[in-house]
């Protein structure tokens, strides 16, 4: 699951940066913009991992799901313990690229597991909650992976969200995962430590969203095990 982030990592480290340097700004590094796309690249494909596979958790392993000594649970947490050694791993190769390329974190670096439990209590949250959709609206794991490439381009990843209008950069921020986005690159890009401020909406849509997740499995846990 790491070698398309790695495929892209190379991408950008090798070509883009060579020719889009000059368009990121608070940045003299040679090398700026295929450092901002990898620090937006390590946060998008943990949730996208996370949030892509949860949608089908229940479908694909409809077996398991019958058996009621099966601790349900643990779905769930084999699919976020996976994506977390990918995203891990991902970052590994991250900061070597850093290294090669002259950029170094700073002790800011050390928000990031607080945003990396973030991103994935969005994604498990969402996630779920589509997921038990999905088994009785199949449509739904057919949609939702569209709806995630348009995601990826409402979430300043490749762009930098200062140049859009003031009146954009605030619906920009509808997107929970803009946020988290901007908070990694801050503390990957710009060694600036995080806004809390911007972090209290993606917080509190992935509490909403993991408690109504759980409350939809305990009220369609049974109905799941029938459809399935």
């Amino acid at each position: 699951m790491i070698l398309n982030p790695l495929a892209q990592v190379a991408i950008y480290a090798l070509v883009l940066s060579a020719v889009l340097a000059a368009k990121l700004p608070g940045m003299n590094n040679q090398y700026a913009y295929a450092i901002y796309l990898m620090a937006g690249t390590l946060s998008w494909s943990l949730f996208s991992e996370i949030f892509g596979r949860s949608l089908n958790i229940f479908i694909e392993n409809g077996n398991l799901i019958k058996k009621i000594s099966f601790p349900k649970i643990a779905l769930p947490l084999i699919v976020t313990g996976s994506a977390l050694i990918n995203n891990f791993l991902l970052f590994c190769a991250i900061l070597i690229v850093f290294g090669l390329l002259g950029h170094i974190p700073t002790i800011h670096i050390m928000w990031l597991p607080i945003l990396t439990i973030l991103t994935v209590a969005l994604a498990i949250g969402l996630g779920l909650m589509l997921g038990i959709i999905n088994v009785f609206i199949r449509d739904i794991g057919q949609i939702m992976p569209i709806v995630l490439q348009f995601w990826f381009w409402l979430t300043p990843i490749v762009y930098v969200a200062d140049i859009l209008p003031e009146k954009y950069q605030k619906i920009l921020l509808i997107n929970p995962m803009s946020g988290v986005i901007m908070s990694y690159q801050n503390i990957l890009v710009y060694s600036k430590p995080i806004d809390r401020i911007i972090l209290l909406y993606p917080f509190s849509i992935a509490l909403l969203s993991l408690c109504l997740a759980l409350f939809m499995f305990l009220r369609a846990n049974e109905e799941m095990a029938d459809v399935l």
